[in-house]
């Protein structure tokens, strides 16, 4: 079906769901995307015939021209932006431009990967840098890995505004309680504080509970133009505003440790929605390790900066990663749209776990999606609604 030439439609959200996650021996990163691709075709009623669009990075030499065959697709639009964690907001805002512009009529975004099990299977290793080329050929030499440039940063707002290890150590905590609730969730047992604390040093001040998981996995997240809302299975989740952000790649340009791109990818995303962090009900946020969860809560805006250790040991704080997040329900790698996933879940009523509601018992009406990509380098972050 040919793309319309309206100048602006309303996009939304209409197919959402993941693949088989978790450990997964027997699957192909490509088998992981199909499998999410068909369950979120479903998901939305609609035929596979009206996708013209599709979202891939990660998989192939040429994605997501491989994963278009796969798939059995012939796309007239694409997009293939790869900045690590973040991507797939990055690409959920593309997409809802392209839609609103008449560029595409429905967009596909997909992920699988099988990270863990390729580690398992001895077909890869662990990762310890991104590569010694380019810039990056000035921090590598000192054994600067990913892991160790947000210990970095987690010092320093440890060092400027008083956050303690008992705080960062909150967050772990709280997502396997979330967790803990959620059947689909890779890792479901409680833990404390204490556990936390104790556990073997990863890079100081990270022990392994401050650090996501590795599991296997994948998903997907159908985006239609407004016109074909009519023709879905549910009730549509709109996408309100979207904003993007990079901001380095070698940390001695990283202006200031204590803040993220999300500063700037969140005033964006707020702006153009029409709404305040304080009328926001549910946060998904990127979870690779503790600090990201605390500072990442300061640049959207839901508390001062400084004050995030604080707002993170608060009782009746902000519902965060209901799912569990990275550091307990999955992590297959660029973890992104398993936000987005999670976030329309929560606004359809349909969460496997903890289910956000208002005190009168109704859904909540918007939710956030950020992620969190490099090692800060880059940010997106969506604004969804059910109105």
């Amino acid at each position: 079906m040919p793309t319309t030439t309206r100048s602006s439609r309303r996009v939304a959200v209409v197919g959402v769901s993941l693949s088989d996650c978790g450990r997964v021996d027997e699957a192909t990163p490509y088998a992981l995307h199909a499998q999410a691709a068909r369950r979120a075709l479903a998901d939305s009623g609609l035929d596979r015939s009206l996708i013209d669009g599709l979202a891939s990075a990660g998989l192939g030499t040429l994605a997501p021209v491989e994963v278009a065959e796969y798939l059995g697709l012939r796309p007239l639009w694409v997009d293939s932006t790869a900045v690590g964690g973040a991507t797939w907001e990055v690409m959920a805002a593309h997409a809802a431009d392209a839609i609103a512009a008449g560029r595409a009529n429905a967009v596909l975004l997909v992920y699988g990967s099988t990270a863990r099990a390729d580690i398992r299977a001895r077909r890869r290793t662990s990762n310890l840098s991104f590569g010694s080329r380019g810039p990056l050929q000035f921090e590598v030499p000192y054994g600067h890995t990913l892991i160790a440039k947000y210990a970095m940063a987690a010092r320093r707002h440890m060092h400027e505004y008083g956050t303690t290890l008992e705080q960062l150590a909150e967050v772990a905590v709280r997502a396997r309680a979330n967790a803990a609730l959620n059947p689909e969730a890779m890792f479901r047992e409680p833990i404390t504080v204490d556990d936390v604390l104790d556990g073997p040093m990863i890079a100081d001040p990270f022990t392994k509970l401050h650090c996501c998981i590795r599991s296997d996995g994948g998903c997907a997240v159908l985006l239609v133009a407004e016109e074909y809302v009519k023709d879905c299975r549910k009730a549509p989740v709109w996408v309100l505003g979207t904003g993007e952000h990079v901001s380095h790649t070698t940390m001695s340009e990283w202006e200031d440790f204590t803040v993220s791109p999300a500063a700037v990818s969140g005033r964006l995303a707020f702006g153009r929605a029409g709404v305040r962090p304080a009328d926001v009900e549910v946060a998904e946020i990127y979870d690779a390790f503790t600090y990201m969860t605390l500072v990442t809560l300061e640049d959207l805006g839901f508390c001062a900066k400084g004050e995030g250790g604080a707002f993170v040991q608060e009782k009746d704080r902000l519902p965060v990663n209901t799912d569990g997040g990275g550091l307990s329900a999955c992590h297959p790698g660029m973890r992104g749209l398993f936000l987005l996933v999670e976030a329309v879940r929560q606004l359809r009523g349909e969460a496997p776990g903890l289910q956000v509601r208002r005190p009168d018992g109704s859904l909540p009406e918007l939710a956030v999606a950020s992620g969190t990509g490099g090692w800060f380098c880059s940010s997106g972050t969506v604004v969804l609604g059910r109105g």
